[in-house]
């Protein structure tokens, strides 16, 4: 079973789960902790191969999209948690969304930071990169220079050192194993393009993400239960950049009214 930590509110029955992106762990998420835990039940995984679930590679070692989402159904079930609102960042997102798909009935919202929602020329550009160079450089160099184009200036500075740091636990075999899924993840993005989810998503996305805001825009403009806030002067992971801000949107999302319809826990 993936790693797991949980924060539990004295009073509160509703749940919030964390899922961070590829090459992160769930240390992405320290911003938001203390203001998420005085409203909400949370929890935090590692994904596998990631973090603390470094040397978990999943029941079946299958790597796919689907079997990844349901490692964190996996803790959910362990942890009696029926359903919950999910906050997901960069491929994270990819996960979260294909929660709504698979078990709809365990997702009541989603939070995308950063959210990936298709690939443009400069992502597809890192893509084949990746996959040429994946055994020709260390796959750490490969990390940074990613970093850099991902988040680049000097205001993402520490979210590019965070991303820099919980890569250094991720072995360059599973790098490759991660790597190998964008043809899947692709294919996901395809299908899911025009495809309104069963439960609300709000996207909170960096004015300067310019790699991935555009393309949220144009999903948002297609589903009629889908958000999008976008906040100026961050980039990529929005979350660590501009944390109050993030915290501030995400929180009100999950107490407007527009939840009220979302399946009881």
């Amino acid at each position: 079973m993936l790693h797991y930590k949980t924060f539990e509110h004295r009073s509160e029955s509703e749940w919030v789960v964390f899922v961070h992106g590829a090459g992160g762990s769930s240390a992405v998420w320290f911003k938001q902790l203390r203001m998420f835990r005085e409203a909400f039940n949370i929890l935090l995984v590692d994904l596998r191969g990631h973090g603390r679930s470094k040397d978990f590679h999943g029941r079946d070692s299958s790597y796919s999209i689907p079997s990844i989402s349901l490692d964190i159904v996996d803790v959910m079930d362990h942890l009696k948690i029926e359903s919950a609102h999910f906050v997901g960042v960069s491929l994270g997102t990819i996960l979260v969304r294909c929660l709504g798909e698979i078990a709809p009935a365990r997702v009541r919202s989603m939070i995308m930071a950063g959210a990936i929602t298709g690939f443009n020329v400069w992502a597809r550009f890192l893509i084949a990169s990746g996959h040429f160079l994946k055994y020709i450089l260390p796959f750490r160099t490969l990390y940074r220079a990613f970093a850099w184009i991902i988040m680049p200036g000097s205001k993402a500075q520490e979210a590019r050192e965070i991303f820099r740091r919980e890569a250094r636990r991720v072995t360059p075999a599973e790098f490759r194993k991660w790597l190998r899924m964008t043809r899947e993840v692709n294919e996901r993005l395809r299908s899911w393009s025009g495809v309104t989810p069963s439960s609300p998503i709000l996207y909170v996305m960096g004015g300067n993400d310019y790699i991935f805001l555009p393309l949220a825009r144009e999903v948002v403009n297609r589903c009629s239960n889908s958000f999008l806030s976008v906040i100026e002067g961050a980039g990529h992971v929005c979350n660590v950049e501009r944390p109050d801000e993030f915290n501030r949107r995400a929180l009100e999302f999950l107490r407007s009214p527009v939840l009220a319809t979302a399946p009881a826990m």
